[in-house]
C-alpha cells in the first residue's frame, strides 16, 4: 500500500515527536544544502527544540554575517513601509485638507453669485457686501490702469504717424520744387538756342563775296547789298543800309 498523507498536527506521544523532530530536522538540514549548493544562494537556518536546544546550518562559514545582512535587509523593508504608511497618512490628510478647501471656495462662490443666502446671518451678509465692494473697487481701478494704458499707447502711435506724415510731406515738396526747377532750365536752353550767332561768324562768307564783286563791278547796287545780307536779323537791316 502507498504512504498516506500525514495529517498536520501536534504529535502528542513524545518519543513519537522527538523521533519526527530527529527526522524531520536532518532533511531540513540536507534540503538546506541542496539549495545552497545547487543555486549558489546563502542560506541560514536556525532551530530550536522544545527543550531549547539549538540547531542551525549556514551555507557561509560564519553565521553571523548572513544574520547581518537580514537584520540590514529587514530594517530597510520596516523604513521602507513605514515611510509607506506615512506618505499613504499624508495623501489621506492632504486629500481631506483640499477637499474641506474646496467646499468651502464653492460656498463662497454660490455666495458671491447671489445664491444660497439663506442660512446666513446678518454679520455674514455685511462681510460678504464688503468683499463684494472691495472686488469692485479694484476691478475698476484694474479697468481704469488698462484703458489709460491703451490711451498711452495709442497716443504714441498718433505722434509717430504724424512724425511719418510730416517726413512724407517734406519730401513731397522738395520734390515739387525741383519739378519746378526743371522746365525753367528748359526755357533757358531753348531760347539761347534762338538768340542769332556773331555778325562776323554769320556773314564772313557774304561780306567777302560782296568785296570781291565791289572791286570787279564797281560799288555795289542796294538790291545786290540786301541780297548780301539776307541771313542777316530783319531788325538789323535797316541800320546796315
Amino acid at each position: 500500500m502507498g504512504r498516506g498523507r500525514v495529517q498536520l498536527k501536534r504529535i502528542e506521544n513524545k518519543i513519537n515527536r522527538q523521533v519526527t523532530f530527529s527526522k524531520r530536522r536532518s532533511g531540513l538540514l540536507k534540503k538546506a544544502h541542496e539549495i545552497s549548493v545547487l543555486c549558489d544562494a546563502e542560506v541560514a537556518l536556525i532551530v530550536f527544540s522544545t527543550k531549547g536546544k539549538l540547531f542551525e546550518y549556514s551555507s557561509d562559514s560564519c553565521m553571523e554575517r548572513i544574520l547581518e545582512r537580514y537584520e540590514r535587509y529587514s530594517y530597510s523593508e520596516r523604513q521602507l513601509a513605514a515611510n509607506e504608511n506615512e506618505r499613504t497618512g499624508s495623501w489621506t490628510l492632504e486629500h481631506a485638507k483640499l477637499k474641506a478647501r474646496m467646499e468651502v471656495l464653492q460656498r463662497n462662490q454660490r455666495h458671491y453669485m447671489g445664491e444660497d443666502l439663506e442660512n446666513l446671518s446678518l454679520r455674514e451678509l455685511q462681510n460678504l457686501e464688503h468683499q463684494l465692494d472691495s472686488a469692485l473697487k479694484h476691478i475698476r481701478s484694474r479697468k481704469n490702469q488698462l484703458m489709460f494704458e491703451s490711451i498711452s499707447e495709442l497716443q504714441k502711435k498718433d505722434k509717430a504717424l504724424q512724425e511719418q506724415n510730416n517726413v512724407l510731406a517734406k519730401k513731397v515738396k522738395e520734390k515739387e520744387k525741383e519739378m519746378a526747377h526743371q522746365p525753367q532750365q528748359n526755357n533757358c536752353q531753348d531760347s539761347s538756342s534762338m538768340l542769332p550767332q556773331p555778325l562776323q561768324s554769320l556773314n564772313t562768307s557774304d561780306t567777302n563775296e560782296a568785296r570781291s564783286n565791289g572791286r570787279e563791278e564797281g560799288n555795289p547796287s542796294p538790291a545786290q547789298h540786301r541780297n548780301s545780307n539776307v541771313l542777316l536779323p530783319p531788325w538789323m537791316i535797316p541800320r546796315i543800309e
